[in-house]
């Protein structure tokens, strides 16, 4: 598809200079001339013949989110801090961080 794009936009390019260069044309009949037989054109072209692919990203990105969402309504729930036990993590009250080292239990 890009090669017929840019194929066209090289017609209209030398379309556009053919105007400029011509004894009765003029820039300005050039610019008019590439806008309208060469960006105008191949814009609706360009966005028409994209709309597959974009419905192809939209269907794939919602696809993506629904498998996401499925993925984590099966993770179980977490529980509550408070809930748990405590798993021996026993520093000393007021300690603000930093290594903690570990209970040495008496056999």
């Amino acid at each position: 598809m890009y090669l017929v794009v840019i194929a066209w936009l090289y017609v209209t390019i030398m379309m556009s200079v053919a105007e400029a260069t011509s004894s009765t044309g003029s820039v300005l009949g050039a610019i008019v001339t590439f806008v309208l037989y060469g960006l105008l054109p191949l814009s609706i072209v360009v966005y028409i013949m994209g709309t597959p692919a974009r419905k192809r990203a939209i269907h794939a990105r919602a696809m993506a989110e629904r498998a996401e969402a499925e993925a984590a309504a099966a993770l179980p729930e977490p529980s509550s801090p408070s809930a748990q036990p405590d798993a021996g993590s026993h520093a000393p009250a007021g300690a603000q961080g930093g290594a903690v080292a570990p209970v040495r239990k008496e056999p």
